[in-house]
């Protein structure tokens, strides 16, 4: 049955591909916030050129811009245009779940992308796509904690934290793993004080700043993404004490694998944004086509540091 968008969604969404034929699946995705950083500008580009080479799919391409109220109000008018599926990059994990269990309830399977919604919602999705970032946590815990012991200060090392963005289930889950994980394998280490930083790289050097302010010793800085560690890291250059801190992220951005390879960065986790919006466009597919898809659909995210960087692509994004 050919769909017709109506004016108002049509003035905020992009049509992939030709005219709607019968059997066309129509996919909807409302993201995050498509320009606060490239990680999410290169995921957008990556998923519009999957679904243009899919001659079975259309995509409705919308951006919550960061704004809970606009995915929310996206998230209904997909509804209303009885899409096949909605893929959802969560603006915030709790807040969505009423407009999730809604889609559910209309008979449109919901998969989640990139950052998964919070445990009470897991009953109204077909599946999450994307990372394990409380694994993405651990991970980094073990690269810091593995610095520490090749420099002997395993037993002392006093460190800080930049959080992603307050109730954001990606921020929530890598915190959660690096806090879980750190006194397992460094029980000696001190984090000292957590800070969000937003995503944000200008607003993760004003709270670095801060820290330096507050810290005359600080051994280690773990920051939930390089956007905002790289940001730690220029404000421990211009105040003189970046050789002293090993500073280890997620989600290794190019600017991150530039200060890796520039020897001021030490390690961080490699993750894809082509291979996150491909999987999330391939696993509403298999839903639709009936396919036995896992509830927690995981692509792997490996630890890259200075020792093995050459075993990576410089990220695009």
């Amino acid at each position: 049955m050919t769909r017709t968008l109506t004016a108002a969604l049509a003035a905020t969404t992009m049509l992939t591909g030709a005219a709607m034929a019968q059997d066309t699946m129509i996919i909807g995705i409302t993201q995050n916030n498509v320009g606060v950083d490239s990680y999410q500008t290169t995921y957008e580009q990556a998923f519009i050129a999957a679904a243009e080479a899919n001659d079975a799919v259309e995509t409705v391409v919308l951006d919550a811009g960061g704004d809970v109220a606009r995915q929310i109000a996206q998230m209904e008018d997909l509804i209303q245009q009885q899409v096949d599926a909605i893929i959802i990059w969560p603006t915030n994990g709790e807040a969505v779940i009423p407009a999730v269990r809604k889609a559910s309830q209309a008979d449109i399977p919901v998969i989640v992308t990139n950052s998964n919604i919070a445990e009470q919602g897991q009953d109204f999705i077909a599946s999450f796509s994307g990372p394990d970032n409380i694994t993405q946590g651990q991970r980094a815990a073990e690269i810091m904690c593995d610095k520490f012991k090749a420099d002997g200060i395993e037993t002392e090392a006093k460190i800080v934290q930049i959080s992603g963005q307050p109730g954001y289930t990606t921020a929530i889950e890598r915190a959660q793993g690096f806090e879980e994980r750190l006194p397992e394998v460094c029980p000696d280490v001190e984090l000292m004080e957590t800070q969000p930083g937003d995503w944000n790289r200008e607003k993760s050097q004003q709270v670095m700043e801060a820290f330096l302010t507050k810290y005359d010793d600080i051994d280690g800085v773990y920051a939930g993404d390089d956007n905002m560690g790289v940001g730690a890291l220029n404000a421990a250059k211009a105040a003189g004490r970046a050789g002293d801190i090993t500073f280890v992220g997620a989600t290794n951005f190019a600017v991150g694998y530039d200060a890796m390879a520039a020897g001021e960065y030490w390690g961080s986790i490699y993750q894809s944004p082509v291979d996150d919006a491909e999987a999330a466009l391939q696993t509403a597919i298999d839903v639709l086509n009936g396919e036995d898809v896992p509830k927690l659909n995981y692509f792997d995210t490996p630890k890259i540091t200075q020792d093995n960087m050459q075993e990576f692509d410089k990220p695009v994004f």
